[in-house]
């Protein structure tokens, strides 16, 4: 990553933190001659009835969006293990903490899903049965409970505090006991993690090497398909690594890794 773009990342994560996308409001700026000048002129225009026209909802900064975002962490590891639900259709699948609007939303467009988050969901959707559920202080309830389970952005998380959660530095050693515990032997675990050089950006998440990632599952879990978000936000499908990937972790500075494990 260059000097620039570390730092434009920087500047985005801190004022996103307290609610403020800087580059959206230097857009605006850029853009809010354009907004009156474009008022005045509808204004102007006839045949304007029977709507009245109120200057009640701006959006200046929307002239330079692109149509939508098809890239980046989220977008591609979303779609690709929704998919691998759909092709699999295991009879139950539960998922620990992924994003409720993205990946559980596309699984629950054609069939149930389990969902487990420490985090409350105040809304009743159909497919989706909720369960608030602590990854780090789980019941006995859920052991061996299924043969297939997901947990994408969510393990770098545990212990950090950012969602509530308990501060624990092995938190996410903790957390990987428990999805294995969840888990019936054979069954498959949709895990994703950043990856790059090892960190940890406090208190939003920890960056995983994938040689950590490989040391800290392979007792329990086999690999049984890679794939990988560069630092890009493109997606490379089904990876073979080589000793020189694992070390340099495909050359990510903040990848995501996205493993299809099976429980020994």
């Amino acid at each position: 990553m260059s000097k620039r773009n570390e730092w434009k990342a920087m500047m985005k994560r801190w004022f996103g933190g307290f609610g403020i996308d800087v580059f959206k409001v230097y857009r605006s700026v850029k853009s809010f001659h354009l907004l009156f000048a474009d008022y005045f002129k509808f204004k102007q225009a006839k045949d304007l009835e029977p709507f009245p026209i109120k200057l009640n909802y701006p959006c200046p900064a929307d002239r330079y969006d692109t149509s939508g975002v098809a890239s980046g962490h989220y977008f591609h590891q979303d779609l690709l293990v929704a998919r691998k639900i759909f092709e699999q259709n295991p009879k139950k699948h539960i998922d620990i903490g992924s994003r409720v609007d993205g990946f559980v939303a596309h699984v629950a467009s054609f069939r149930e899903i389990e969902v487990l988050d420490i985090r409350p969901i105040k809304n009743k959707v159909e497919n989706i049965i909720f369960r608030q559920f602590d990854l780090t202080n789980p019941t006995s309830n859920f052991w061996s409970c299924t043969d297939s389970l997901s947990c994408l952005h969510t393990l770098e998380h545990i212990g950090l505090g950012r969602y509530g959660d308990t501060i624990a530095a092995d938190g996410y050693l903790t957390g990987l006991e428990t999805l294995c515990s969840i888990l019936r032997s054979k069954g498959t675990l949709y895990l994703s993690v950043p990856i790059g050089p090892q960190r940890i950006e406090f208190n939003a998440h920890r960056v995983f090497s994938l040689r950590t990632m490989l040391d800290i599952t392979k007792n329990e879990f086999d690999l049984k398909d890679f794939s990988y978000i560069d630092d890009n936000g493109d997606i490379h499908k089904g990876i073979s690594l080589s000793d020189k990937d694992i070390d340099t972790s495909l050359g990510c500075w903040y990848g995501c890794g996205v493993f299809e494990f099976q429980k020994k």
